[in-house]
This record gives structure tokens, sequence and C-alpha cells, in this order.
């Protein structure tokens, strides 16, 4: 499924042979793929279009189906995961420093590289992730970007607030009802604002432990060590740091979002700290994958067949699911290699 320019709808789209890795990758039959925030930014006119039809997708599971010259450490028929970054230089600064999510070179999975939305993909070995064998497929797809996106935005929250005991998720969607887990299991107090009056996804984040759920446009009942925005929308970062304490702490989890209206100064104040995240790193993925293993998570996900991908996409833009849109693929072994 090939989005042909920004804007457009997805189009079937069928490749005469399979693609052959180089050397250095691996060819993944692909089971399933996420839908992720991300692809509908690059469908939206969000992020710009690289100029080409790309496939999208970045949370792909599937198996090794080819082994590039000089791949070690995978075999033919193992389940492995693709995430967004999908390629960095390894000699710029940032990536000699152990920040690859910011190599200025970096290309991604979806976006530059051919992704998931398909029966067959390449990736780069060196960016493909053991995925935990309590998860089936269909779980771990969403494990590969929302998961790790809410790893890495948890992770920064803790290191920026300091004794972290209660902490806000603006946006219960993907990436929340993930996170939410991990921070119960880990012995925190979660609080999750959704859209105003959504009461399917404050009954979901109830579910999953969440000691409050309500709306954004909602004071929670005391104030908070830290919060997480995931969702794209800029006006919730000053409604963020209202609520959390002084020397709290709003990071914001998205690679997009609608700009942030102007907040008094008193809003900041006291110490309290604005962060992004951006992408993710190898040691992000691998840090993750082992919490995965150990929580149980429920992982909350709406199946979808890979030629519904539009609908997904709309669906999701909607807001008319809780939890992660998942493609289900059936790959063809009948082409011609």
């Amino acid at each position: 499924m090939e989005l042909p320019a920004a804007g457009r709808p997805l189009q079937r789209v069928w490749r005469d042979r399979l693609p052959r890795p180089r050397a250095g990758q691996v060819r993944i039959a692909v089971s399933c793929c996420g839908v992720c925030r991300t692809d509908l930014h690059l469908v939206d006119g969000e992020l710009a279009h690289p100029g080409h039809p790309v496939v999208p997708g970045h949370e792909i599971v599937g198996r090794v189906s080819a082994l590039g010259r000089g791949v070690e450490g995978l075999a033919l028929g193992e389940r492995v995961g693709v995430p967004w970054l999908g390629w960095t230089c390894g000699r710029c600064s940032a990536c000699r420093a152990g920040r690859e999510n910011l190599c200025a070179r970096a290309r991604f999975t979806g976006w530059q590289i051919a992704g998931g939305y398909a029966e067959h993909c390449v990736a780069d070995a060196r960016y493909v992730f053991r995925l935990p064998a309590r998860c089936s497929d269909e779980e771990a797809a969403p494990l590969l970007c929302a998961g790790l996106i809410g790893w890495r935005a948890y992770a920064g929250a803790l290191a920026l607030a300091g004794d972290v005991q209660r902490i806000g998720l603006y946006g219960f969607g993907a990436a929340a009802h993930l996170i939410a887990q991990v921070v119960v299991f880990q012995g925190r107090e979660v609080h999750a604002f959704t859209r105003p009056g959504d009461a399917a996804a404050q009954a979901l984040a109830r579910a999953l432990g969440a000691r409050w759920a309500g709306g954004s446009d909602q004071a929670p009942p005391a104030p908070l060590d830290a919060a997480i925005v995931f969702a794209p929308v800029g006006a919730l970062v000053p409604a963020a740091l209202a609520a959390v304490r002084p020397a709290g702490a709003v990071v914001c989890a998205g690679i997009h979002m609608s700009d942030i209206p102007a907040f008094p100064y008193a809003l900041l104040w006291q110490e309290r700290r604005i962060a992004s995240v951006a992408n993710l790193t190898r040691a992000d993925g691998e840090a993750f994958m082992r919490v995965a293993a150990e929580v149980p998570l429920v992982v909350h996900h709406v199946p979808y067949a890979l030629t519904d991908a539009n609908c997904a996409l709309a669906d999701l833009r909607a807001g008319r699911f809780s939890g992660a849109a998942v493609l289900e693929v059936r790959p063809s072994n009948s082409a011609p290699t």
C-alpha cells in the first residue's frame, strides 16, 4: 500500500519480484504492521513527503526470509521487529555520543525507507529487534513505536523531574495505554487525560490501572510530578504545565504538534521544565524489549486487513478506537525471487 503524494489515499501496488537485500540488510516476510500517528502525519502532509511514492509503516513484525552479504547474528525464519529509526551514519558527533536518534543523516522506516504496509520489506540488519516471546505478532507490532517512544518519554520525565510518583498522560492512545501499564507495574500513579467526553478511553485507562482518568479540560485531583503529552495538540502543553508541581517536567512525545499557544510565565516558573523526545536509539529498543518481556502488557489492538490501510488511517484520525490499529498482512510466497 503506497502513498503517491501527500494528501492522497494509499494505492495498492504490485511488484514483479521480491526485494533483494543488499550487504548488511535482511528481507522480512511481514506478518503485521502497526498503524502509527506518524504515518498519519506523513499522509496528511504534516511531515514532508520524500518526493517519490513511499510505503508507510514502521511497526513491522515478520520473519527473516533472506540475508544480505555480511549479516551475522540473525537466522532465516527468525521473528524480528523493525522500528522507525532505520539507518544512521555511525560517524557524526551525535552517533559517536550515543545519540544516534539525532543523526543528521538518519533515514526512517516508512518515510525515506519503504516500510511495512506491504507483504515484504527490506531493513538494515543493525536496526531490527528481537521481540518478547510472550507477545503475539499483533501484540508486538505497537511496541515498536508506540511502546518505544512511550518508554523514551517516560525515561526522560524521570530524569528531568527527579522523584516521580504521580505522572500524567495526555492523550490515551497506542503509546499511553502501553506505558501506563509500565508506570503502574513500577509502583507509580497514572493520571490519564483524554479528549473531553471520551468515556471509552477513560474506561480503558482505569482498567489498565490509572488512579484517575478524565478530560484534558480537567485538572487532576492532585499536582503531578511529571506529564507526557502524546496528543499532537500544542494547547495541552500549558495545560500540563499548570498541572505539574514546582520542579516538575512536561515531556512532548510527538514528532509533530500544533503550535503551542502563548502562556503566562508563571506556569513555567519555579523550575518547571519542558522537553521533547525525538525518535529512538537502539539502546532504547533493547531496554524496552527487556521491560516488555517482564511486564504482562495488555496490548489493545484493532485489526485491519492490509488493503484497508486507508480505513485504519481514517479511523485513527477520527479517534474511532482506543489502543492501537494493526494491519494484518498475509505474505505471498508466489512472487519470483
